[in-house]
């Protein structure tokens, strides 16, 4: 009921200050000698026109419909931008047209930085566009290394992601709104709340496959962050929870009502967690044609990872449905407790879920099976307090004990891996194909129903090193598995 209220209370406070926004001054793009024609550029003169309407005591600078070609601009307090459907902001190809931050050097197209009031909005049906030229830009990032003109080490032929442009970062900002607004083809992460309070972010479609590193939506450190009704289709992770700062935590967040497919994670916690997650809600939700977890919640870089819930979460074709992992790849103990996923349904795919990407995700490690759903904790930082109800898992099945094998008295086999980057792969082969559950003090398992479409050799769940744990309506289905437990247990 607490974070209901809380919730509550934000969209309400932010609602007021939409009003307030509202009742100041609407100024056309044209009046400041903003050309629609898509080439010229027009980074100047639409930073003029945020300095001055922000000068005036705030109001609205309204795009009509057009082609607005731009390097970084930068929001200021109380200034609201208004992309009219058929309005199209287009980012420059050229690198050395992007800024960057004081605060961490990241740069981007659209830029805020410690102010406060700040509005991006569409205007009638689908609103406008962000537009990154992503693919272009990160080539041209690449041509200027060949060039010597701008030094990287070229992983994979390509630049780091410290040199390639975002397409939004808002970094120590108060009382943020996005809402009906499509961002496209960025050269990096696409959007980027930094240590942000009182964020709602409503009605955005994402989609973003044109190059590496397309993180739909990155919500790092923000405290009060509500992301509803949207849709991210990226080549990264879709939507993500960060913590990059060991002094703060990514807290009070809602995700509800979104849509996702990635040739990553559909809805991640990290990989980052250096302060760690609180008190976040991640509802009614659906993710499809992902590579990797629907659902993934980690806590590996020393921070805290606590009340969680995940409830109503629909998932197909993807390549795992629940990975839960502590580590500790910075040498310093990260913690895990509480956490309930709740009335989850997910179809996990026997053959790579995100063929046809533009960048597919890569192929694993092997030998491997089709892995299981994992909560691996560590001997000495065991996950605590996690329930699971009303969950139904269709798996594929087929596991082939000639092609890789571990057996249920090998299970030292199956390494610990603390300081490994974490995938629900790393494991490699698992003696289950339902749950591998390892490390855990407190576990609540209520109607689990496991389907395997093909027989397979492994058990369905196996619980290793599990304490305090109580498993009730399980219903599992297998092709000829009736003779078989369907749990084992080491303790």
């Amino acid at each position: 009921m607490k974070k209901h209220l809380i919730t509550l209370c934000l969209s309400l406070l932010i609602g007021l200050q939409a009003i307030a926004q509202d009742s100041k001054p609407i100024y056309n793009a044209s009046k400041f000698g903003i050309r629609s024609d898509g080439v010229t550029m027009n980074t100047r003169s639409i930073q003029f026109a945020i300095d001055w309407i922000a000068e005036q005591g705030g109001g609205t600078l309204r795009f009509w419909v057009g082609r607005y070609l731009t390097g970084s601009i930068h929001m200021k307090s109380n200034v609201t931008i208004e992309l009219v459907e058929g309005a199209v902001l287009v980012g420059s190809t050229n690198p050395f047209d992007y800024d960057r931050l004081e605060a961490t050097n990241d740069h981007a197209l659209i830029l805020a930085e410690g102010v406060e009031n700040i509005r991006l909005i569409g205007y009638y049906n689908s609103g406008g566009v962000i537009e990154g030229q992503g693919r272009e830009l990160g080539n041209n990032c690449t041509d200027l290394v060949h060039k010597g003109l701008m030094k990287d080490k070229l992983s994979n032929d390509r630049v780091g992601e410290g040199f390639r442009p975002r397409l939004l970062i808002f970094r120590e900002c108060k009382n943020v709104e996005v809402d009906n607004v499509t961002f496209r083809n960025a050269a990096n992460w696409v959007t980027m709340y930094d240590q942000c309070e009182n964020v709602k972010v409503n009605n955005v479609r994402i989609q973003s496959t044109a190059f590496w590193n397309n993180d739909g939506i990155d919500i790092v450190d923000c405290d009060g962050f509500v992301l509803t009704n949207s849709y991210v289709d990226a080549s990264d992770d879709a939507i993500c929870l960060k913590s990059h700062s060991a002094k703060k935590l990514c807290q009070n967040v809602e995700v509800r009502n979104c849509t996702a497919r990635s040739s990553a994670s559909g809805i991640k916690f990290g990989t980052m967690g250096a302060g760690g997650f609180k008190n976040v809600h991640i509802i009614n939700n659906t993710v499809y044609d992902t590579y990797r977890s629907a659902i993934t919640i980690q806590s590996v870089d020393g921070g805290i990872c606590e009340n969680i819930l995940v409830d109503s979460l629909y998932a197909t074709n993807v390549g795992n449905a629940i990975y839960l992992n502590v580590g500790a790849r910075r040498d310093k103990q990260s913690f895990m407790d509480g956490i309930t996923i709740r009335n989850l349904y997910c179809e996990v795919a026997a053959t790579k879920p995100d063929a046809g990407y533009e960048y597919e995700g890569p192929i694993e490690d092997l030998p491997r099976n089709i892995s299981p759903c994992g909560i691996i904790g560590l001997k000495d930082s065991k996950i605590k307090n996690v329930t699971l109800e009303n969950i139904e898992i269709i798996f594929p099945g087929g596991g082939d004990p000639h092609y890789a094998h571990i057996g249920l008295d090998e299970l030292d086999k199956v390494p610990e891996m603390p300081k490994a980057y974490p995938e629900f792969s790393q494991h490699e082969e698992l003696p289950a194909w339902g749950f591998f559950i390892r490390h855990v003090e407190g576990l609540v398992m209520n109607n689990i129903t496991l389907k395997a479409l093909k027989k397979d050799y492994r058990t369905a769940i196996v619980l290793d090193d599990v304490s305090s744990h109580g498993i009730s309506e399980l219903k599992v289905e297998e092709p000829d598995g009736t003779q078989k437990d369907a749990i084992f247990e080491r303790k």
